[in-house]
């Protein structure tokens, strides 16, 4: 087999990404790096892996599933080096991703200590932002967290710039929260 001299061996690949070389195993056994092999059976690597790896370990930092780091992946050329063009594709289609999981870790550091609608009510807001619960109805978890996001969860009608909620064909009005805004619970599916 025809080797590159820039090629790297799977202890070189550890050395300069500051990835274990048992870690390196276990993304190429998920399908997220390859290598080639040489006439020894000792494993290869090109040099395009360690802005592979680098991805793969930031999206993990900040809680990306290995899944959806391997769908992202999936999208790379793998005949060639991706180009900047290709990774600059795959920012994109991430785009939207990356802020829906920037806005859930903001509300998750900046409304902790306010009612998240999770139906605890022990906080002195719960009974003003959830009386009695009332956001059970519209789904599980922490109702005024998932508000707006996307995905799966029930969500709450968005805001607009005027602060007021904006109306929804389906929904009904739950609370009113401590800043005054009202705000409108509308099932995901509807």
């Amino acid at each position: 087999m025809n080797q590159s001299p820039y090629a790297l061996t799977v202890g070189q690949l550890a050395e300069r990404s500051g990835v274990a070389v048992s870690a390196l195993h276990f993304y190429e056994a998920k399908g997220l790096i390859t290598s080639t092999r040489t006439s020894g059976n000792q494993r290869r690597y090109g040099r395009d892996t360690l802005r592979r790896v680098a991805f793969i370990r930031f999206a993990q930092r900040v809680g990306v599933p290995l899944a959806e780091i391997r769908a992202a992946l999936a999208s790379l050329p793998e005949q060639r080096t991706p180009t900047r063009a290709d990774w600059a594709r795959l920012s994109a289609n991430w785009r939207g991703q990356l802020d829906d999981r920037i806005l859930a870790m903001q509300r998750l550091r900046d409304d902790l200590s306010d009612c998240i609608g999770c139906g605890c009510l022990s906080l002195d807001r719960c009974a003003l932002s959830n009386p009695d619960d009332v956001l059970a109805s519209t789904g599980t978890g922490p109702r005024r967290l998932l508000a707006g996001l996307a995905g799966p969860a029930a969500t709450l009608a968005s805001v607009d710039g005027a602060g007021q909620a904006e109306p929804e064909a389906c929904g009904r009005q739950v609370s009113c929260a401590p800043d005054g805004v009202t705000a409108t619970a509308v099932p995901t599916g509807v």
